[in-house]
């Protein structure tokens, strides 16, 4: 079950409205680095964790719930950046200043579809898609995304910090940008924590794998070059597995050699 406390996270206030900024936010929202995002990918994760790692799939959905609650504060943001304009100003739209520059610099859709409020869309107005969630059922695969979720959050929040001068929307930032540093933290602690699981998945037997490319940095250009002797091509693995080597041609496996078509699909030109 969910509760909801009819207050918010971390305060939001204004000073000066932004449309322009409204429309940026946005994309901390419903873009592929927003909170959408990132609370339905640890919710989704949390849904998949067995019974007997109940603390896993408590953490998990503790975070998920602190992200809805990012997103009740950056919609309160967003609203905040537009508000202003009275039931008349936005009948008679551009005759209002406001509404004027929010249609000059902001999201239309924002005042046409949203009256002046948040959407679940990114900052280009793309509605927000599932495609962007991680969930795989591994639990170290996920972990793995969620790093890399925290870290592209915090970038798109460092970079709306460095776009506003306003106090509060800085101040909502610097809490937003403190929290993605934790969240980033508490993924490699929990990584950290469950032992051997490279590479993932862990319980596959390696003896199955290509023995003569799994730790093989393979070169793809067409010269044939010299070893470049990096991390990656020389060297213990970071899973403790095998020494890294470096190969300088691919393989080779002959010429595409494709069965007949399936009648049924029509593929033939006839």
């Amino acid at each position: 079950m969910f509760y909801h406390d009819d207050q918010l996270q971390f305060e939001v206030e204004v000073e000066n409205p932004d449309p322009h900024f409204a429309k940026m936010l946005q994309q901390a929202i419903g873009g592929a680095e927003g909170e959408i995002r990132v609370a339905l990918q640890y919710m989704f994760q949390a849904f998949a964790v067995p019974a007997e790692k109940q603390e896993i799939r408590q953490f998990l959905m503790e975070t998920a719930t602190e992200e809805l609650g990012h997103i009740e504060m950056l919609a309160t943001a967003v609203a905040k950046n537009l508000e202003g304009a009275s039931e008349d100003a936005r009948e008679s739209a551009r005759e209002d200043p406001i509404i004027d520059e929010m249609m000059r610099t902001g999201q239309p859709r924002q005042a046409l579809s949203a009256g002046l409020h948040a959407m679940p869309v990114d900052s280009n107005g793309v509605p927000f898609t599932g495609n962007y969630v991680v969930a795989s059922g591994n639990l170290a695969a996920d972990l793995y995304a969620n790093v890399m979720a925290e870290s592209t959050g915090r970038v798109l929040a460092t970079r709306l910090y460095e776009f506003t001068d306003d106090p509060g929307m800085k101040e909502m930032l610097e809490y937003l940008i403190a929290r993605d540093t934790m969240h980033q933290n508490q993924w490699h602690a929990a990584l950290e924590d469950l032992g051997e699981h490279r590479p993932v998945p862990a319980s596959f037997d390696q003896e199955q794998e290509n023995q003569e490319y799994n730790y093989s940095f393979m070169s793809t250009t067409r010269e044939e070059r010299d070893d470049p002797k990096q991390p990656w091509t020389q060297g213990e693995a970071p899973d403790g597995k095998g020494e890294f080597s470096y190969t300088p041609r691919q393989p080779g496996g002959g010429a595409p050699d494709l069965k007949a078509v399936i009648d049924e699909m029509y593929n033939e030109v006839q």
